[in-house]
């Protein structure tokens, strides 16, 4: 295991890393091998300044999908507790739950497609959605907070909007849920693999007091896996731990090199992370391994990379993380 952390008794305005050897095989051309505070004279060292004032990276637009599933309470006092965190702005959005593309040309209700009754009913229901998530938003305090009626179905609608957010934040899929049933078993896939931002998944089941203090993030090394890392800087900068976790890495290949964990660890830690590494082994099932060791860290939030495997098949993802979607028992968030 690595760790990357100042001594106590060092300034924290400054620190310094001592780079003392090169590692072949690495994806990078020089890694770090050992990791020592310096005083300020000394020479050959790579300062790092760390100024408490500084700007760091925050999500200013979240999205929160409002419907009304059993989980939506739960749901929206995540997406509070984060909007706080990051003194963001809260968007409830609910959809009618008819496309768009339906109403195109016809105005302001497409009759001659869709019975003016049942297109209003499915508008008044998502009216309903607002008022109540509007109710829930006050009790949390929430400081900037707003409503948005969208006249679409929930695929469409969320990935049309995370073109003009940081963050969005909908649900696991739920088929017991008389509310959603199996309207929306695939909402989480497909605005992962469509949307343009990250997206935070929140179990239909359990209560979750915290988010981001205590941070599991999947590492391979990959592209995926970068992209999620980078789009939760804004909770893994300021999470009390952040492990790093390799499931059965190979050493020195091309994308762990030869201290798996190395060269991200020591980017998260610039960027002020308190981070640590470790490797685990699975049976095969990756997903279940991930799942597991966040449990064993009994941590309170787990950022990974989404695969997809066919564009023919575009909600079709990888395996371990469709597991980690249907097994998800703590916030997931993903990137592609």
């Amino acid at each position: 295991m690595l760790r990357l952390a100042a001594s106590p008794n060092h300034d924290p305005d400054q620190v310094s890393v001592c780079v003392t050897g090169l590692r072949r095989n690495s994806p990078l051309s020089l890694i770090l091998i050992q990791i020592m505070v310096k005083p300020r004279h000394a020479e050959q060292t790579e300062i790092f300044r760390l100024d408490p004032d500084m700007e760091v990276a925050v999500y200013k637009t979240i999205v929160l999908h409002a419907d009304a599933s059993r989980s939506a309470p739960t749901r929206l006092q995540l997406a509070a507790l984060i909007a706080e965190q990051q003194q963001a702005h809260l968007v409830c959005s609910a959809m009618t739950g008819i496309s768009r593309y339906v109403y195109r040309g016809h105005d302001p209700v497409p009759h001659d497609v869709i019975r003016a009754d049942l297109a209003q009913l499915a508008t008044a229901r998502a009216r309903k959605v607002l008022v109540e998530h509007a109710r829930l938003a006050g009790t949390h305090g929430v400081a900037s907070y707003e409503e948005r009626l969208v006249n679409d179905d929930a695929y469409g609608g969320l990935v049309l909007q995370s073109r003009y957010a940081d963050l969005v934040i909908l649900g696991q899929a739920d088929r017991d849920d008389p509310a959603t049933g199996a309207s929306q078993q695939g909402l989480p896939e497909y605005v992962i693999l469509n949307g343009c931002c990250p997206v935070l998944v929140v179990p239909f089941a359990g209560h979750f007091a915290s988010i981001g203090k205590n941070i599991l993030v999947a590492w391979d090394g990959s592209l995926h896996a970068a992209r999620a890392i980078k789009n939760a800087l804004p909770l893994l900068v300021n999470a009390g731990r952040v492990i790093v976790t390799m499931v059965d890495p190979v050493i020195g290949d091309d994308d762990h090199g030869e201290e798996p964990g190395a060269d991200i660890a020591l980017h998260l830690a610039r960027h002020g992370a308190a981070v640590e590494t470790q490797a685990i082994a699975s049976d095969g099932d990756v997903g279940e391994a991930l799942m597991a060791a966040a449990d064993r860290a009994q941590s309170d939030l787990l950022v990974m990379g989404a695969y997809g495997h066919s564009r023919l098949h575009e909600i079709m993802l990888g395996g371990a993380t469709r597991t980690v979607l249907e097994m998800a028992t703590l916030p997931v968030l993903l990137s592609r």
